[in-house]
């Protein structure tokens, strides 16, 4: 059978893009982004973007592309910000009879997809601002004003407990409590690519400097002007430091490499505790698997 809606993910270089692409020209999908970095313009190198050495265009090969390279890099994007337009997609390829098929390796955008967010409260520019600078200026500072149990686990995600902090009294803890609305996709058919470790290791290796001869130097230098944080995307802070002169190249590559493979170990962990797929599959080639 054809279902309406799948979510494919995997640790990065796990091939879940080419997965998705076989399987969106098989069913007539529509390919939604799931990942918080391939949704900005400029930086698909880096992102491991499936634009990444072509153009940008709304489809690849007949099948339709979404959300990717959408934003600007000096924008910025909330969950909530992500799920109304994931939704928005989903709902014009349902219209259209088409499978909506989310694909990316962020969590947090996966678990929205699947069992809504927290309801927030409206955070004005000037508290959006302020947060930013404070964490920009002094992070640890801007920790302090947290509770003890928030975890801290980039700019971006203390930015906004600050901006909620700034804007209402109240900690973003308590708001994370209370019951989840707007789920997406809740039904949607759930697979997982997981290649062996020693695989992804050897697919990390081959794929950064891949990434670098293919561009990722204009746009680690795209990065720099635009004051984007480097500290989320993969590799982004190790060809800035390269661009800065602070690295050698041959440095900025086997710290990229070593970086890549601990986050794909931590997603690795997410995906085993957090994500319940209905398929789980050592690579991209069984698409009779999962549909």
């Amino acid at each position: 059978m054809t279902y309406d809606s799948y979510i494919i993910t995997g640790p990065t270089a796990s091939g879940k893009s080419a997965f998705a692409h076989k399987l969106a020209a098989q069913v007539g999908g529509v390919i939604i982004n799931c990942d918080s970095v391939q949704i900005y313009r400029g930086i698909e190198n880096i992102a491991a973007s499936p634009f990444a050495g072509r153009d940008i265009t709304p489809d690849v090969d007949g099948v339709p592309y979404r959300l990717f390279s959408v934003l600007d890099l000096t924008q910025q994007i909330s969950v909530a910000d992500y799920m109304e337009m994931a939704r928005r997609e989903y709902e014009m390829a349902h219209r259209a009879g088409r499978p909506a098929i989310f694909v990316g390796g962020t969590g947090y955008y996966i678990s929205a997809l699947r069992s809504g967010i927290s309801p927030m409260p409206d955070i004005s520019d000037d508290a959006r601002r302020r947060a930013r600078e404070m964490v920009a200026a002094d992070p640890n500072a801007a920790r302090k004003l947290l509770p003890p149990d928030f975890k801290f686990t980039d700019p971006q995600r203390t930015a906004r407990a600050i901006e909620v902090f700034l804007q209402t009294g109240r900690h973003i803890t308590e708001f994370q409590s209370m019951p989840r609305v707007g789920a997406v996709v809740p039904t949607a058919r759930r697979i997982l690519i997981n290649p062996p470790i020693d695989v992804l290791r050897r697919r990390i290796a081959t794929r950064v400097p891949e990434m670098i001869s293919g561009g990722a130097e204009h746009e680690a230098r795209r990065i720099i002007a635009s004051r984007w944080d480097p500290r989320r995307a993969i590799g982004a802070p190790q060809m800035c430091a390269y661009v800065r002169g602070e690295i050698s190249m041959a440095e900025c590559i086997d710290t990229w490499i070593t970086k890549t493979n601990q986050y794909a170990k931590r997603q690795r962990t997410w995906f085993r505790t957090q994500f319940d797929a209905d398929v789980i599959l050592n690579g991209a080639e069984d698409i009779d698997a999962v549909i």
